[in-house]
C-alpha cells in the first residue's frame, strides 16, 4: 500500500542510513518500522534500487494476510527462486528443504535446523554476488517464516547477505522480539508534507489544502490521495457544521475499516459519536469552545490501534485522523443521525454545538431546530465565526415549516455571505428560493447592491436598486422596523458616503426622515456621521461612544460601521486595540467585508498617531485581501490612503502616481469619496514639496476658502492645507476667512482633531498677536493634540517662526525644536529640513539629520532588496506596478540614504542595514 509513494520528500536521513546499509561491508539486517501510508514500501525501493545499483541481487518478498496462517508460506517466497543452489547442499540440508517444500513429509525441522539450512543456501547463493532479501509487510508473515527470518537476520554478520523487513507499527508481529536493528519511519514533517503536496497536487485551493495537510497529519498516503476525494466533495473546513469526515478513497478505509468492522456495535457507536463530535488525534482538548464528547469503554479500541490515550487527561483520543473519517464513513445515515442526536442532549448547555447536531439529526422540517440554528448563527457571527454562519442559516432555511421563514432566513444567509466576501454564494443562496418574486426581493437587492458597489464601485445603479426597494417597503404599509430595511437603509448610506454628493444626499435625507421610527438609533448615527459632519455631527462623539460602550454585543458590521463613525469625529484611537484584535478573527472565518473595513480604520489611526511604518504595513495588507477578493472599490480605497501615506512620508513620485490611479477609477464613477482623497494626496504633496500654488489649486478643488462644501469630507480634514497654501501664496483674506468658518461652524466642538486644526488656523491668520498667542496656546495644550503630532508639528512650527519675528530668536528655538524633532521622528524629510532651517536662522543648532539607513521607506526598501537581487528597473515595476522611471527615482533617493553610489553595492549596505538593525 506504501508503494504508492513516489517521491522522496523529507527523507534524506532514512536515505542516507540505507545507503549506509547497503554499502557498508559485512551482512546485516534491518527492520523499517512505521504506520500504514507512511512511506515504507517507497524506501524499500529505494533500497533495492541502491543495492541493484551495487551490483546486489535483489529477492523480494510480502507478507499476505491471507496466507499468514499457512506454515512456511512467507519463506517459499524468498526461497523458491534459489531452488537451483539447494541441490548443491549437503544431504542433511536438502532434505530440510524438501520438508519445507512439500516434497518429503518427513516432521517439520526445528527453527534451529532450518535456520542453519537457510544460512547455508543464502552463503551459497551470495558467494557469486551479495544478496539483499526485501520484505514487506512482515507483520503478515506466517509464525514459522518469521522466527526463521528472525533466526537468520541475527547471524548474518561477517557476510554477504542483507535483509530488509517493512513492518507496521500498529499490527503485532513476532518481528517485534526478533532483536533487529529497527529505522522508526516516522510521519513526514509539516514543511515536508507542503513540499510533497505542492509537487503531486498543484494548485490546491487553499482550505483544501489546509484541510488535507490536517487530516494527513505528515501521512504521504493520505497526502497522495486525499486531495481529489476532498475537492470533489466540495468540503469548506470553516463551515460549522461539526465533524462529518473526510471522504477518504478505498485505499485509506482500508487501513483501518477492517478493525473498526471488527468491534461490536455499542464500541462502533460510541467510537461514531466522538468522530462526530470532533475530538481529535492525538489530542483530547479539540475546541477551544466547550468540551468534546468523553469516549467511554473504549479500551478494545486502544488494543486493536484505533485509540490513544491522551497523557494529559487520560481521554480516549483518535490515533490518526484518518481513524476518525473512517469510523464515520463505514457508519450508515441512521447510524450517523442517532449519534448526533445523543450529541445534541450532550451538548444542551452550548447554543453553538447543541444546533450543530440537532441539525444534523433530522431530516424533515423542523421549526425548533431552525430557531436553534438561527441562535447559533447569531452566536458565532459575534464571536469571528460569520462563514459558519452562513451555513446554519442556510440549514435552518431548509428546515423552516413556512416559505415565509425559508426566504427571511435564505436572505439573512445571503446577507451574512456578503459580508463575508463571497459575494456569488450570497447569489446563488438567493437563487435557491424557488418562490414568487425572488429577483425582486429587498433581500436580492441587497445582494445585487454589494456586489455592485464593492466589486465595480457602481455607486449610481445601486443607489437606485436600493432607494426604490426602500419605497417599496415604506409605500406598502411598513408599521414595525425589520432587519431587511434596516440593511437596506445602512447600505443606501454606505453608498451615498461613497458618492458624496449633495443632491443625492439631500434625497437620502428625505427618504430616511420619511421612515420615521422604522428607522433604528445605529443608522441615525451613521446617517449624520458619514453625510456631512460640519452640519450634522453634533452630539456624535457621544452617540457613538454610547453605542460602542459594550463592544460584545454588536455584529462585526455594526462594530466597523460605528468605527467609521468615530473615524469621523476622530476618537479612533481609543477603540482601535479592539479593531486590532478582531480583525485577524474576521479576516480568517468571519465577516471579511467589515474586516477590511477594520483595516482601512486601523491604517488611519495609525497615520494619525504617527505610526507610520505602521500604516505601510496595514495598507498592503488590505490591499492584498481585497485584491484577492476581488473587492475593486475597497482595493482602491486602499491605494489612497497608501498615496495619501506615501505624500506624507514624502514619496511625492508614489503619491502621485496612486492619486492617478485612484482618480481615473473613481471620477467616471462619480465614487466622490475616493476622488476627494486624491485631491488631498496632490495637496499633501505639494506642501511636502513647498510648491504652494499647486496645493491650493488641488485644496480648493475640494472646497472653496470661506466654507465647507456641503457632503465633501476632506473638506474640514483638510483645513489646515488650504489655509497654510493661502498663506504661503499671499492669499491671506482666504487664508483668514477659511480659518473664521471653522470657527463660526464650531469644528472644535465636534473633534479632538478639528479643534487642532481650527486654533491652529486661526492662530496662523491672526493679526492681533494677543489672538495669536492665544489660539496657538489653544491648540498645542489642547488634550487631544498629542494624537496628532504630524498637525501638532506643522502649527509649531508656524508658532516658531512668528516667535521669531515678534520676540526674537531666541523665543523660538523652543517651539521649533520640538518641531523639528518630531517630524524627524515620523520620518517626512522635507517638513524636517524646513524645521531645521528656521532653527539654523533662530541661531540655534538643529538636530542632525538621520543617518541611519533605516530611513528607508517600505517602498524603498522593497525596491532596493529587488535591485540587490539583479532586477532590472522595468522588472522591479512590473512587480511592484510602477513605471521605470517611478522605480529610477526611488533608487536616486537609496543610494545617499544607505552612503552607495551603485547598485553593484547595494547587497553589502542592505546586508549590513539587517545586522544594524538585529543590533
Amino acid at each position: 500500500m506504501d508503494s504508492v509513494v513516489g517521491a522522496m520528500v523529507g527523507r534524506e536521513r532514512e536515505q542516507e542510513l540505507l545507503s549506509e546499509f547497503v554499502t557498508a561491508p559485512g551482512g546485516r539486517a534491518l527492520v523499517l518500522r512505521g504506520e500504514t501510508g507512511v512511506g515504507k514500501s517507497a524506501l524499500l525501493d529505494h533500497v533495492a534500487d541502491l543495492a541493484t545499483g551495487e551490483k546486489h541481487r535483489v529477492i523480494r518478498a510480502a507478507g499476505v494476510e491471507a496466507e499468514s496462517e499457512l506454515p512456511f508460506a512467507g519463506l517459499h517466497q524468498f526461497l523458491y527462486p534459489l531452488l537451483s543452489y539447494v541441490d548443491r547442499l549437503d544431504d542433511v540440508h536438502r532434505r530440510v528443504f524438501d520438508v519445507v517444500f512439500g516434497r518429503d513429509e518427513s516432521t517439520p525441522p526445528s527453527v534451529m535446523t532450518l535456520g542453519i539450512a537457510v544460512l547455508d543456501l543464502l552463503s551459497l547463493a551470495a558467494s557469486q554476488r551479495p544478496l539483499l532479501l526485501i520484505l514487506d509487510d512482515g507483520q503478515w508473515l506466517d509464525t514459522s517464516s518469521t522466527e526463521v527470518c528472525g533466526f537468520v537476520g541475527r547471524r548474518l554478520t561477517g557476510g554477504s547477505v542483507r535483509l530488509v523487513v517493512g513492518l507496521r507499527s500498529d499490527i503485532p508481529s513476532g518481528f517485534d522480539t526478533a532483536a533487529l536493528s529497527a529505522l522508526p519511519v516516522t510521519t513526514l514533517s509539516e514543511k515536508a508534507s507542503e513540499q510533497l503536496l505542492d509537487e503531486r497536487h498543484p494548485g490546491l485551493d487553499a482550505r483544501v489544502r489546509r484541510l488535507v495537510l490536517d487530516e494527513s497529519q505528515g501521512n504521504p498516503l493520505a497526502l497522495l490521495e486525499l486531495p481529489p476525494y476532498v475537492e470533489r466533495a466540495g468540503l469548506d473546513p470553516t463551515e460549522g457544521f461539526g465533524y462529518t469526515g473526510v471522504p477518504l478513497p478505498l485505499r485509506l478505509q482500508q487501513v483501518y475499516g477492517s478493525r473498526i468492522g471488527a468491534l461490536g456495535d455499542a464500541l462502533r457507536a460510541e467510537l461514531l459519536r466522538g468522530a462526530l463530535d470532533g475530538v481529535g488525534a492525538g489530542t483530547a482538548a479539540g475546541s477551544t469552545r466547550g468540551t468534546r464528547y468523553r469516549m467511554r469503554d473504549a479500551d478494545e479500541a486502544v488494543a486493536a490501534g484505533l485509540l490513544d490515550i491522551d497523557p494529559l487527561g487520560g481521554a480516549f483520543v483518535f490515533r490518526h485522523p484518518l481513524v476518525r473519517s473512517t469510523v464515520v464513513q463505514m457508519a450508515t445515515p441512521n447510524e450517523r443521525r442517532a449519534a448526533h442526536a445523543a450529541l445534541a442532549h450532550v451538548h444542551r448547555d452550548d447554543v453553538e454545538r447543541r444546533a450543530t447536531h440537532l441539525a444534523a439529526s433530522v431530516i424533515d422540517p423542523d421549526e425548533q431546530v431552525a430557531l436553534a440554528l438561527e441562535a447559533a448563527a447569531e452566536s458565532a457571527t459575534r464571536r469571528g465565526g460569520a462563514v459558519a454562519a452562513v451555513a446554519w442559516l442556510t440549514r435552518a432555511a431548509e428546515l423552516s415549516e413556512s416559505h415565509e421563514d425559508r426566504s427571511r432566513r435564505l436572505g439573512d444567509a445571503a446577507f451574512v455571505a456578503g459580508h463575508t466576501g463571497r459575494l456569488d454564494r450570497a447569489r446563488q443562496l438567493l437563487r435557491s428560493d424557488t418562490g414568487s418574486g425572488t429577483a425582486d426581493s429587498p433581500a436580492s437587492v441587497v445582494a445585487s447592491a454589494y456586489a455592485a458597489l464593492y466589486e465595480d464601485g457602481d455607486v449610481r445603479s445601486s443607489q437606485h436598486l436600493v432607494r426604490a426597494a426602500i419605497e417599496s417597503i415604506r409605500d406598502g404599509g411598513a408599521r414595525e422596523p425589520s432587519e431587511v430595511l434596516t440593511r437596506l437603509v445602512n447600505l443606501l448610506l454606505a453608498i451615498n458616503q461613497y458618492a458624496s454628493d449633495e443632491e443625492s444626499w439631500q434625497r437620502t435625507h428625505e427618504l430616511i426622515d420619511s421612515l420615521g421610527d422604522l428607522v433604528p438609533p445605529y443608522s441615525r448615527v451613521y446617517q449624520d456621521s458619514w453625510s456631512d459632519v460640519v452640519r450634522r455631527g453634533a452630539g456624535v462623539r457621544e452617540r457613538v461612544e454610547r453605542a460602542l460602550a459594550d463592544l460584545r454585543i454588536l455584529e462585526p458590521w455594526d462594530i466597523s460601521r460605528l468605527s467609521v463613525a468615530a473615524y469621523h469625529v476622530d476618537t479612533l484611537s481609543q477603540y482601535r486595540p479592539h479593531l486590532q484584535r478582531t480583525v485577524d478573527r474576521e479576516v480568517a472565518t468571519g465577516a471579511k467585508t467589515p474586516g477590511m473595513t477594520m483595516l482601512h480604520l486601523i491604517m488611519l489611526d495609525q497615520i494619525a498617531v504617527g505610526e507610520w511604518e505602521e500604516a505601510e504595513r496595514t495598507g498592503q495588507r488590505g490591499l492584498e485581501l481585497m485584491t484577492s477578493h476581488g473587492h475593486a472599490l475597497f482595493a482602491h480605497h486602499s491605494q489612497a490612503y497608501l498615496g495619501l501615506l506615501a505624500a506624507l512620508r514624502g514619496d511625492t513620485d508614489r503619491a502621485r502616481e496612486l492619486q492617478a490611479t485612484v482618480d481615473a477609477w473613481a471620477r467616471p464613477r462619480g465614487v466622490g469619496f475616493l476622488t476627494q482623497i486624491a485631491d488631498a494626496i496632490g495637496t499633501t504633496a505639494a506642501l511636502n514639496d513647498g510648491d504652494y500654488e499647486a496645493a491650493y489649486l488641488h485644496a480648493i478643488g475640494i472646497t472653496p476658502p470661506g466654507t465647507f462644501q456641503p457632503y465633501t469630507h476632506q473638506a474640514s480634514r483638510t483645513l489646515l492645507d488650504l489655509v497654510e497654501a493661502a498663506l504661503h501664496t499671499g492669499r491671506t483674506e482666504q487664508a483668514r476667512s477659511h480659518a473664521l468658518a471653522a470657527q463660526q461652524a464650531r469644528l472644535p466642538d465636534l473633534s479632538p482633531r478639528l479643534a487642532l486644526l481650527t486654533y491652529g488656523a486661526l492662530a496662523m491668520t491672526a493679526t492681533n498677536p494677543a489672538e495669536a498667542d492665544t489660539m496657538y496656546r489653544r491648540a498645542e495644550t489642547h488634550p487631544g493634540a498629542a494624537g496628532f503630532p504630524f498637525e501638532l508639528a506643522r502649527i509649531r512650527l508656524a508658532h516658531g517662526i512668528r516667535l521669531r519675528h515678534t520676540q526674537g530668536r531666541k523665543a523660538a528655538r523652543h517651539t521649533l525644536m520640538i518641531a523639528a524633532e518630531t517630524f524627524e521622528r515620523l520620518g517626512t524629510p522635507a517638513w524636517a529640513e524646513r524645521a531645521r532651517a528656521e532653527l539654523r536662522t533662530a541661531g540655534a543648532s538643529a538636530p542632525a539629520a538621520s543617518a541611519h539607513p533605516t530611513t528607508l521607506t517600505w517602498q524603498e526598501r522593497r525596491i532596493a532588496d529587488l535591485a540587490a537581487g539583479g532586477l532590472t528597473n522595468k522588472e522591479i515595476g512590473d512587480r511592484m506596478h510602477l513605471s521605470p522611471r517611478t522605480v529610477s527615482s526611488h533608487l536616486y533617493r537609496v543610494f545617499p540614504k544607505l552612503g552607495i553610489t551603485s547598485r553593484a553595492a547595494l547587497r553589502d549596505a542592505l546586508g549590513k542595514l539587517s545586522s544594524d538593525q538585529d543590533v
